[in-house]
């Protein structure tokens, strides 16, 4: 049996292969195309959902950099090393396309890590960040702003809360929803003299990287280097419903933070009996249940909210990523029974939900709640889904397709980062993810179906590179 193949026997034994159905792989298909390196993003490809921008892609001041080799130069002896980037230098971008500053075309399967769903210089989005920077870009949060009410607006009348707290990165809002969890306890219970503090959340996570956050993420190697960090988190296996019951206890479980679907842990999907019976798990221990949908949330699976999928209502919600458009903001979604806890100085934020961020936020969600929009991003999803299980499903370092909508993840048997590297020098941008052995898909969600067909065939043309690495 190929290795590509899930089976509902497979997925009981292991509780990190429970995906829902939306998940599972489908049966694999033969795949064969020589290598070759002469591909360029063919102009069919064109994304037919964004209008061109009214602006040239040289347009602004002249860099003091000629080449690329001379910015990454400056790089490495001017900012604090903490990224082990590629060795490209993007200038400009249009759609789904990038472009370096040799000017070179790229095709953005990753779109900054899950954040620019309207993809690069998306006419509208520009139009109304212009207009809002031309009017009013910060005053603090010491004062009102329109922009500002119409986000929080927007964003409760699309979801299950009742208000919204606005942070500058998904981080700092798993970092609020924290404060928010503890605060809450004792509001809720104030005759007790030790309330509940302590947090549940799950293996393959990821939160963040701030001290709160980076202490509910799973990886050992992003925490150890910055211990202690906050105490009192349990992890316990993702998906595994036995554990949660045995994990979330009254009076000790201030919240239980979840993603429906992990990204950074390698593109697993929750099922819907897991995230049913963390509802009722807390409920009953009068826990909080925390959605961080920072990369799988706002139209990337297919509908607005990816616990939508699901029937599951959070007490809250983080947000960030894709929010603002590839500007930086961050949002806890939360009911008014969380709320109610929360008072005047407990949490705040100089930069957080300014004028220019929530107009920018306000031009994206106008994009992504068109009508069939998001029915689109479903459609594409799948048939991202059915090329790559056709054109990779019959390769031997393939062990799995998984994902909904656009957030689509492969699993090796080696590591992916050569794959990466392969696929870079060839006009493919993508990610890896997991233990480093899942490529991550996450293009801009206006991707047409054209880009999407040219992705594989690179990906495909890539794939003999992994032929020379040992098989783990």
């Amino acid at each position: 049996m190929n290795s590509l193949h899930l089976s509902i026997s497979h997925a009981a034994a292991d509780p990190s292969r429970r995906l829902n159905s939306r998940c599972w792989p489908q049966p694999p298909a033969a795949a064969g195309f020589a290598p070759r390196w002469r591909w360029r993003i063919p102009t069919s490809a064109v994304v037919s959902e964004a209008r061109e921008p009214s602006v040239s892609h040289d347009s602004g001041p002249k860099s003091e950099f000629g080449t690329g080799g001379e910015v990454m130069e400056a790089e490495g002896e001017l900012l604090v090393n903490t990224y082990a980037r590629f060795p490209v230098v993007f200038e400009s971008g249009r759609g789904c396309k990038l472009y370096d500053i040799e000017g070179r075309e790229y095709l953005d399967m990753m779109a900054g890590i899950a954040v620019n769903a309207l993809g690069h210089s998306d006419p509208d989005w520009a139009e109304a960040v212009a207009e809002q920077a031309r009017k009013l870009t910060h005053i603090s949060n010491l004062y009102y702003s329109v922009p500002q009410v119409a986000l929080a607006k927007r964003l409760v009348e699309s979801s299950f809360a009742d208000r919204v707290f606005f942070s500058n990165s998904g981080t700092e809002a798993n970092e609020a929803a924290i404060k928010f969890s503890r605060k809450f306890q004792r509001y809720s219970k104030p005759s007790e003299k030790d309330p509940a503090t302590e947090f549940i959340s799950f293996t393959n996570c990821f939160h963040g990287r701030t001290m709160g956050a980076l202490a509910l993420t799973s990886k050992e190697h992003y925490r150890s280097p910055f211990e202690p960090v906050m105490p009192g988190v349990t992890f316990i296996e993702y998906g595994n419903i036995e554990a949660a019951k045995t994990a979330i206890q009254s009076g000790k479980t201030a919240a239980v933070f979840v993603e429906p679907i992990q990204g950074e842990g390698g593109i697993y999907c929750a099922t819907k009996e897991f995230l049913h019976t963390l509802r009722s798990l807390c409920d009953d221990a009068g826990a909080l249940l925390v959605f961080d949908e920072v990369q799988c949330g706002l139209g990337r699976t297919g509908d607005l909210w990816a616990h939508e999928a699901y029937g599951v209502i959070p007490d809250m919600m983080t947000l960030a990523k894709p929010l603002a458009g590839g500007l930086p903001i961050g949002a806890v979604l939360t009911t008014n029974r969380v709320a109610d806890a929360v008072k005047p100085g407990d949490h705040g934020s100089t930069f957080a939900g300014g004028p220019l961020v929530c107009r920018a936020a306000l031009a994206v969600l106008d994009k992504i709640q068109k009508p069939g929009f998001l029915a689109d991003v479903s459609h594409k999803g799948q048939y991202l889904k059915d090329l790559l299980i056709k054109k990779l499903g019959s390769n031997p370092h393939v062990k799995e397709v998984r994902g909904v909508g656009l957030i689509v993840g492969i699993e090796l048997d080696v590591s992916a980062s050569t794959l990466v590297d392969a696929c870079c020098k060839s006009g493919l941008l993508i990610l890896t993810a997991g233990k480093g052995d899942v490529v991550r898909l996450v293009p801009p969600l206006i991707i047409s179906r054209p880009e999407l067909e040219w992705a594989v065939e690179v990906l495909s043309e890539c794939m003999p590179v992994l032929d020379s690495i040992n098989s783990k």
